[in-house]
């Protein structure tokens, strides 16, 4: 592959730009099978809770797969697994329009669209990114973390429409072949190296851990830890704002506006934090979205009003969508730049892992309780074992810095 460019320059942005189209096309995974659970419930005639199963397993699958990935992004540059997870999610969707059986979709779904195919347009694209910037890597690492979030802007609405008009199955193949055609093409313009690839100006050594007396396997296993806690926090709202508005008695309908406003704040978010980042750091973001998250859960637990609902979901998605970023400008702060890719994708697997844990683990208490308010305060519990990690590591920076 050749090296191309300048770091920071015109051909980084271009680059973003299509790592930005790839992360849309390729998210289609944690939305898709969502839209179209009602046609699989019905079609395989089973509970909600085994419909719901292909999504659960996508998104474990999606986690896992990014550190498969990003190790071989680290290997082999971002290209390879980019044209490897656009061939096996066309192969995935396509199995799936042909399940005779929900154990043959949810398989399609679980192995090939989430831990084979789609897997390579989240970690390893917000890896690679971070190798093109240095002034503005923040920026650009949390603008291309934006990627998944359009793609729950763009894909369900365009998902629903085929499922309408050809079936579900259908829209299944069509998917696979639209990801194909589109995600070939713009990985090509992934062949270059970033300029000075062995080690970029201006990035940490990779002894940096050790400026917090700590073994880089320690400060990852820390930021595995917060990503699980900061996530089973941010699933609450995100993932039962919908039965939680039915259940006040507002309606659905209404629960999946705020959905939509929180995710749209969730962009502003994530740009913003980008900013922040590159002036304060990615700690120092990390610990001021999550203590705004916490903020915006309390808030849930005080107002359940119609108006105060709908403001608390859009502070909430405009505090929350800059923490997950963050992992990654942590990452590129304390870790050698080679190995971005597999450690971006193991935080980032945790943050997946919470978000599928805090959904259940909210549903379950609501179960035990007959109320979210446990499950909000058990939210709250959790956002503080993220913000006393934070807050213990860059106090420990501060002191090692103050005796060196």
């Amino acid at each position: 592959m050749r090296t191309a460019g300048r770091l920071d320059g015109p051909a980084s942005w271009r680059r973003l730009a299509v790592l930005v189209l790839l992360g849309t096309i390729g998210g289609v995974s944690l939305w898709s099978v969502v839209v179209i659970l009602p046609s699989v419930q019905a079609e395989f005639a089973v509970a909600r809770g085994g419909a719901s199963l292909p999504y659960t397993l996508t998104l474990i699958g999606f986690g896992i797969g990014g550190v498969l990935m990003g190790r071989a992004a680290d290997r082999f540059g971002v290209f390879t697994p980019v044209i490897f997870g656009a061939v096996v999610l066309c192969v995935g969707y396509i199995a799936a329009g042909f399940a005779a059986t929900l154990w043959q979709f949810l398989l399609a779904h679980a192995v090939l669209i989430g831990l084979l195919g789609s897997s390579a347009t989240f970690a390893p694209l917000v890896a690679d990114v971070s190798h093109w910037f240095v002034r503005r890597r923040a920026l650009a690492v949390a603008i291309c973390a934006c990627g998944n979030y359009f793609a729950g802007v763009v894909w369900p609405p365009v998902v629903e429409h085929f499922v309408q008009v050809v079936g579900w199955r259908r829209t299944e193949i069509g998917i696979g072949v639209a990801c194909l055609v589109t995600m070939v093409p713009l990985a090509f313009a992934l062949r270059s190296r970033p300029p000075e690839d062995s080690g970029v100006p201006g990035a940490r050594p990779a002894a940096a851990p050790a400026r917090l007396s700590l073994s880089p396997n320690a400060v990852q296993a820390l930021l595995v830890i917060a990503g699980v806690a900061c996530c089973v926090a941010m699933a609450m709202p995100q993932v039962h704002i919908v039965a939680y508005c039915g259940d006040l008695g507002y309606g659905p309908a209404r629960g999946a506006e705020m959905l939509s406003l929180m995710l749209g704040f969730g962009v502003v978010s994530r740009v913003a934090s980008g900013f922040i980042a590159d002036r304060i750091g990615g700690l120092r973001t990390l610990l001021l979205g999550s203590t705004l998250q916490m903020v915006a859960l309390l808030l849930y637990l005080g107002f359940n009003g119609l108006a105060s609902l709908y403001v608390i979901s859009a502070l909430f998605g405009l505090f929350q969508g800059g923490i997950v970023p963050s992992y990654a400008i942590i990452v590129r702060e304390y870790f050698a730049p080679q190995e971005a890719g597999v450690r971006v994708g193991v935080v980032l697997m945790a943050t997946l892992i919470g978000m599928a844990l805090g959904g259940w683990l909210s549903g379950a208490i609501f179960d035990l309780t007959g109320s979210y308010r446990a499950a909000f305060a058990n939210g709250v519990l959790w956002n503080l074992l993220n913000l006393a990690i934070a807050a213990w590591l860059l106090w420990r920076g501060r002191q090692r810095s103050a005796f060196a």
